[in-house]
């Protein structure tokens, strides 16, 4: 499914500030926290954490989206997601320092990476640095509370809107690829459901689908045919945030 994190260090034409955590460190902190940051490409596919592995890295998306996946006997399904608006790692914030389920990166993208021992240091003496990251980690337990009630609630066309929505929201441009395989983790369905639920939203004008590239053509008409659960998601990141 995915490949394992290569350890190529291609310089970053994004700075650290596109991630909002690290935008949102005063003056001090932010050159403390930059001075600890590598850039490091987000290629489709690439595994950043194994379920069960030691966390060697922390990752600050610039753009992309990274999917936290559950594998299972019966199939893969995805938990959460991390874009420009968080990090990825969050156990070592909780003291541990192994992930419960894959990370992969989604939508290709860019990031800034700290070594796990560093985060830790950095966590401790920033105290800005410290509160942002808990609130968002609380925002991401709220998304991951959320998918699952939605999933269990809201239509298959609902929840697909949702998602390319939230998965829109990261996007630094368009069309995206997002493939018949990925949009199966996210809903949590086979890919013969995914062709029929993007079949409609593309049938009414919403998006326009082929070869798995998605265009948003009618965001508005997209927010309409999403579940309530979208703006739910949106509301607790931004109240977090500040």
């Amino acid at each position: 499914m995915a490949v394992r994190n290569a350890k190529v260090m291609t310089p970053s034409v994004e700075p650290p500030t596109l991630n909002r955590i690290i935008a949102a460190l005063p003056g001090a902190e932010l050159d403390r926290v930059i001075a600890e940051l590598e850039p490091f490409p987000l290629p489709v596919n690439t595994v950043l954490y194994e379920a069960g592995e030691t966390i060697e890295y922390v990752y600050f998306p610039t753009s992309g989206c990274v999917s936290m996946v559950n594998v299972m006997e019966e199939g893969a399904v995805e938990v959460g997601t991390v874009g420009f608006e968080g990090f990825t790692g969050l156990p070592l914030l909780l003291h541990d320092d192994q992930m419960p389920s894959r990370a992969f990166v989604q939508l290709a993208g860019q990031s800034h990476r700290m070594d796990a021992a560093t985060f830790r240091k950095s966590v401790e003496s920033n105290p800005t640095l410290a509160r942002l990251v808990a609130r968002n980690s609380l925002a991401l337990f709220n998304q991951v509370a959320q998918s699952v009630a939605c999933n269990r609630l809201h239509t298959l066309e609902s929840r697909c809107a949702r998602w390319l929505l939230m998965t829109h929201d990261r996007m630094l441009q368009q069309p995206f690829l997002l493939t018949q395989e990925f949009l199966s983790y996210m809903l949590g369905v086979h890919r013969p459901a995914v062709t029929i639920a993007a079949g409609v939203l593309q049938r009414a004008g919403l998006i326009h689908y082929t070869r798995g590239m998605i265009t948003v053509v009618d965001r508005a008409g997209l927010e309409g045919v999403a579940c309530a659960c979208y703006q739910i998601t949106q509301s607790n990141y931004a109240r977090l945030e500040g």
